[in-house]
């Protein structure tokens, strides 16, 4: 996979923090993410399908969760419940989204997005296919720390 590929998918995540939470998230070290890495206590996962297929997916420790949700809402938010987990939902959504936008205007396809799926808790593993190769994006904000991570089964269309 191209590393250009995640570049929409940074965008998404800057546009998301200084347009909805007024603040920046700065980026580490785009990496591949190693196949025994931890999970972090929140994680948002969606799907890509059509020309480009694939899963984008945002992971948070808890504090920086409820500081983000406490951002967006405006008002203090101390336990992961069906609220978080709804808005981290839409912080996914969002940032596919913008991706979305700069892929189909290179594809002239359109690209779906499946609803977003959020896990939660800190003793559980994901398994992804076994050939794929997930690059791993590190950002730190005033809110915490997360990172976001994306991986493509077929991108041969956007070319």
């Amino acid at each position: 996979m191209k590393v250009e590929y995640i570049n929409p998918f940074i965008e998404g995540v800057n546009e998301l923090f200084l347009t909805m939470l007024g603040c920046e998230a700065l980026r580490g070290k785009v990496g591949v993410a190693k196949a025994k890495s931890d999970p972090r206590d929140v994680t948002a996962l969606i799907g890509l399908s059509g020309p480009a297929r694939g899963i984008v997916a945002l992971t948070f420790p808890i504090p920086t969760a409820l500081a983000m949700v406490s951002k967006l809402l405006g008002t203090p938010t101390r336990v992961v419940d069906a609220t978080v987990s709804d808005a981290v939902a839409e912080m996914v959504n969002i940032v596919a989204g913008r991706a979305k936008s700069k892929f189909q205007t290179l594809s002239g396809d359109p690209i779906n997005l499946s609803l977003p799926t959020v896990v939660r808790g800190n003793s559980y593993k994901v398994d992804y296919p076994s050939k794929s190769v997930w690059l791993d994006v590190p950002f730190e904000s005033e809110l915490g720390s997360f990172s976001l991570r994306v991986t493509f089964d077929d991108i041969s269309k956007l070319k």
